[in-house]
């Protein structure tokens, strides 16, 4: 079957785009890409549904840059051809990254721009008035250029581009987009790009599409058990911080990890206990700067955190949701009410974002919804990958992990969320070490640590930007998940004594120890290895071989005379 899959260089590309390609260590097609770019490229409108890592970006990337260097060849005017609509900041961030890397040999004649940031209009207005042929942004952003006659695209135009389909309207775009519409031309290619079919969808799909080939590739939402596996824990609220501290700082959890939280307070609760044990973590949330999300997202897939806590906020794209989240619902509203502080709408880190080899996917908070635990769980298993998707279960979220359950069963039956065997009691001596750590992660110290945290993003995202352009490395050494400290740290519960230490784990748990053994007994390489008094025998030992024997003749002599 591998050898009857059509390749990229059989698809009639340029090849700057194909050299771009092989950079990228794509050797072959994924599924979505073999099948959506040569429709594309014959100029159809397409609607595909294919399970989050699946290669999206590219199957619509590849062919709006060839469509443009095609049309150079007879067209020498420069105007906005390709217009892709994303529902977050970060989403945007990443597709321009990705273009970019795609016109990396063709950058002269394919320019892309990203609009999607907090930047002002009047900042943005000259990237626009250069008329770069790709324009990335989400429907708000694109509709306040458009009104400011900043960008215009009713001539110009060719083709439309909607990224994660099915948040749009979830993200409270549908009036800007219907709006977006009057801008456009009469005759354009739309593709909508979406991990889900929902009613959404099908609106978008009447309002954009004209007759349009629907792929609905992977049968699955989810990768299969082979690839991904989910689990579930059940567990009560004090119970959710005992097992987060035993799997990161016994190391049960290896490679990177995503812990999602489903608010801000919580995020940064769980971030000052991990603090207690020494364990670092970043924080992603909404109230963050978006130059400092978008650092921390790089920064991690670079390798620079093995752990990120994120908050999932559904709140903020469905107010019925309030109903559902789990235990504290009436402290967040009042918290809200007093902080005052202003929340970016346009954030989502569980939706769309690559982060890359992400191993471990851990729902601190479950979901409230199918879709948003196939967003979470899609941070993990991308590609080829393999991954693993965690979630605590409170007696309270029952319901929802049925309906999640339902929801994944429909696809696939493997694709379910299997019981993690997981014996309590042989981590029942860390609890009051928990405890402890949990009675200094007071309101205030939380409250404290969010205004800390917010204040230093925002020094290192505005104060330091010109600095940061003309030095880039110090950017790369400026570190998201240093210690914020506003509780009382006890420096005794970083160390994790051997007696608490599960029989069954001794031997792989701490390697600080074994690692301080091997070196006691290996003698050192290139230089004399020095004997120990113990090891040698007792006639080597000069402290013990040696005896004086003066006295004894001084007797002897005294005898004599």
């Amino acid at each position: 079957m591998a050898a009857e899959r059509l390749q990229f260089h059989e698809m009639g590309l340029d090849d700057r785009v194909l050299k771009a390609v092989a950079d990228q260590g794509w050797s072959q097609p994924t599924l979505i890409q073999e099948k959506a770019i040569p429709l594309a490229l014959e100029g159809k409108d397409l609607l595909a549904r294919a399970r989050t890592g699946s290669g999206k970006t590219a199957a619509y990337a590849v062919p709006v840059i060839q469509r443009i260097l095609a049309s150079k060849q007879s067209v020498r005017e420069q105007d906005v051809r390709a217009l892709v609509l994303v529902p977050t900041k970060e989403l945007g961030q990443q597709v321009h990254a990705m273009i970019r890397h795609l016109t990396a040999y063709c950058s002269r004649d394919v320019r892309v721009a990203d609009i999607s940031g907090a930047a002002d209009l009047s900042a943005q207005r000259p990237i626009l008035m250069e008329k770069p042929d790709v324009v990335v942004g989400t429907p708000s952003r694109v509709l306040a250029h458009l009104n400011a006659q900043n960008l215009v695209l009713h001539s110009s135009l060719e083709m439309l581009v909607v990224d994660e389909a099915d948040l749009l309207f979830s993200f409270g775009f549908e009036a800007d987009l219907k709006n977006l519409l009057c801008h456009l031309p009469k005759i354009y290619q739309s593709f909508l790009m979406s991990a889900t079919l929902s009613e959404d969808v099908q609106a978008l799909k009447e309002l954009l599409l004209h007759n349009p080939v629907v792929l609905k590739l992977q049968g699955s939402q989810l990768p299969d058990s082979s690839q991904l596996q989910q689990y579930s824990i059940r567990c009560e609220e004090e119970d959710k911080f005992l097992l987060t501290y035993t799997l990161l700082r016994l190391r049960l959890v290896q490679g990177k990890t995503l812990v999602f939280v489903g608010a801000v307070e919580r995020c940064y609760r769980l971030k000052l206990f991990l603090e207690q044990f020494g364990i670092p973590a970043c924080v992603l949330n909404s109230e963050l700067p978006v130059q400092s999300r978008c650092h921390i997202i790089t920064q991690f897939n670079q390798g620079f955190y093995d752990c990120i806590i994120a908050t999932d906020e559904q709140i903020m794209a469905d107010p019925a949701a309030t109903a559902q989240t789990p235990a504290g619902k009436g402290k967040k509203k009042k918290a809200a009410e007093k902080g005052g502080r202003t929340k970016d709408k346009e954030y989502g880190v569980s939706r769309g974002v690559d982060f890359q080899n992400v191993s471990n996917v851990v729902n601190f908070d479950f979901p409230t919804t199918a879709e948003s635990y196939i967003h979470r769980v899609g941070r993990t298993a991308r590609a080829d990958n393999p991954g693993t998707a965690l979630s605590f279960i409170t007696h309270t979220e029952l319901g929802l992990l049925s309906e999640v359950e339902e929801a994944l069963t429909g696809d696939n039956a493997e694709s379910v969320l299997k019981p993690y065997e997981f014996k309590m009691e042989e981590i029942e001596g860390f609890r009051y070490r928990c405890r402890d750590a949990m009675r200094s992660v007071t309101k205030q110290a939380v409250r404290e640590a969010r205004l800390k945290e917010i204040k230093q993003e925002l020094l290192n995202s505005e104060k330091l930007k010109t600095y940061f352009e003309d030095n880039p490395r110090d950017l790369q050494l400026l570190r998201h998940d240093k210690d914020l400290h506003p509780a009382v740290v006890k420096p005794h519960l970083r160390n994790v004594p051997e007696y608490l230490i599960p029989e069954t784990l001794k031997g792989t748990v701490n390697p600080l120890l074994r690692r301080k053994r091997k070196r006691k007994d290996k003698p050192k390489a290139g230089g004399v290895a020095k004997s120990s008094f113990k090891k040698n025998s007792g006639g080597k030992n000069p402290l013990k071989t040696f005896r004086y024997t003066g006295g004894r003749n001084r007797k002897g002599k005294a005898g004599k005379s």
